[in-house]
């Protein structure tokens, strides 16, 4: 397989523990648990930045939100950047985008909310396009719209994440029957809750199917939305399931599922508004935007080439990793890039076992997720809605994972914690450096 065809299905502020194959009792994701089966589950795979716009700038560049200017929500991906898409059309890749893209609008005039997004905006999707800038303002749990590659307004009827994979499979149709290998990035704004109605929009029936839930550890009943939420979340994530399967259909009656590796991951996890009281003056949270476990841990499951045994694998990776895998299974240029090859984290023993994570909009900070702790920094002097860096920090938070797996105590004021504060602030200095913020400060 030289030249394989490469699917990304993507999802939007999903849990970790939504999957079957990651501890889920209840039967939502088969066919993801089938995939994990056939390929390589990373358990623990982390964000490198918990906002949906951020997030989707690092995986279309392989750089860190701040190095591409995309640190919060509502700033547009740079014209010039050579992104992903941009690198495969290089290597002689159709290049598809459908979903919610979310890197069009700015506060500088480009308003593409709910308007077509124009060429010059997309990344260098240039092949094929179905999509949104904002999908949460174009439509609903069901029926809306998206504009087309001609940017024709294309209205849909039934459950949005059915008819977004109906415009991927039309897309996958049409491109088998061509020399050209593909790239499909298809991006799906489930399971993330509906803006205008602030609830999350399951298919019909999930609140009866989902009724008797087990609630994740760490939730606290009477605080946060999850009690009345949870059931149509997992509805979300169960149609997400059911979407990738027809998905993976699809590639067996055309005959390339053995020719396409297909990724599968998110942008962030969800603390269903259990944390919003961590907000700094002029920060905003809902459900994401911090360094608990339950919002930087993600879903990723990579299955074809090198990602195959159905085995599970406990190296730290992130979101940043992928680009780069891209790049080397399509043997296009990954220069600049940022992250590691996924495939060395299956292959060779050695792999920095380290994340690091940019956090925005709630609060301006920086954290650090090892093997065991996490450790969380912060600049409350800073508008975490209009400043993207600092270079003075504060520290504020500390969780033994493996003693506190629920992340209950916060250490940072531990003296019996004290050396390994001051080997996670010498960590967290270097790590700011190579994410190109300068030299920072950090203080007790």
């Amino acid at each position: 397989m030289i030249k394989p065809n490469i699917v990304v299905f993507f999802s939007d502020q999903q849990r970790f523990d939504s999957l079957g194959c990651n501890g889920q009792p209840l039967n939502v994701t088969p066919n993801l648990d089938k995939l994990a089966s056939e390929g390589v589950n990373f358990k623990r795979a982390y964000t490198v930045q918990p906002v949906c716009g951020p997030a989707r700038a690092v995986l279309q560049t392989g750089k860190y939100a701040t190095e591409v200017g995309c640190f919060r929500n509502g700033i547009s991906l740079p014209r010039d950047e050579k992104t992903v898409a941009r690198r495969m059309r290089e290597q002689g890749y159709n290049v598809a985008y459908v979903g919610k893209w979310h890197l069009a609008s700015d506060a500088g005039g480009n308003n593409f909310r709910t308007t077509a997004v124009p060429l010059e905006f997309r990344g260098g999707y240039d092949s094929y396009w179905m999509a949104s800038d904002a999908l949460e303002f174009t439509s609903h749990g069901y029926g809306g719209y998206v504009h087309d590659y001609y940017n024709n307004r294309v209205e849909f009827s039934g459950y949005r994440t059915d008819c977004l994979t109906d415009y991927a499979l039309n897309y996958i149709d049409a491109v088998a029957k061509e020399d050209d290998p593909f790239f499909l990035f298809l991006s799906h704004l489930e399971p993330h809750h509906q803006n205008d109605r602030d609830c999350f929009e399951g298919p019909h029936g999930s609140r009866e199917k989902y009724a008797d839930f087990t609630a994740p550890a760490e939730l606290e009943k009477g605080k946060g939305d999850w009690e009345s939420e949870y059931p149509d979340y997992l509805g979300c994530c169960n149609s997400l399931d059911r979407n990738l399967g027809r998905v993976v259909e699809k590639l067996k009656d055309l005959g390339i599922y053995e020719d396409t590796v297909i990724i599968y991951t998110t942008d962030h996890g969800c603390h269903f508004k259990t944390k919003l009281e961590d907000c700094t003056e002029g920060g905003y949270d809902d459900y994401k935007r911090g360094c608990y476990e339950n919002v930087i841990h993600i879903p990723m499951i990579i299955r074809g080439g090198n990602f195959k045994g159905g085995l599970d694998n406990d190296k730290l990776v992130s979101l940043l990793d992928i680009p780069p895998t891209i790049m080397t299974l399509a043997g296009a240029d990954g220069s600049n890039m940022q992250g590691r090859d996924l495939q060395n984290a299956v292959c060779a023993d050695k792999w920095d076992d380290i994340v690091y994570i940019q956090i925005s909009e709630s609060f301006l900070g920086r954290a650090l997720r090892t093997n065991r702790y996490t450790y969380c920094i912060y600049d409350p002097t800073k508008d975490p809605q209009e400043e993207s860096c600092s270079s003075k920090y504060t520290e504020r938070f500390l969780f033994d994972n493996e003693k506190d797996p629920q992340q209950k105590t916060n250490l940072i004021n531990d003296p019996a914690y004290s050396d390994v504060r001051s080997d996670l602030r010498k960590l967290i200095i270097e790590y700011a450096q190579t994410a190109g913020e300068g030299i920072i400060e950090v203080t007790a």
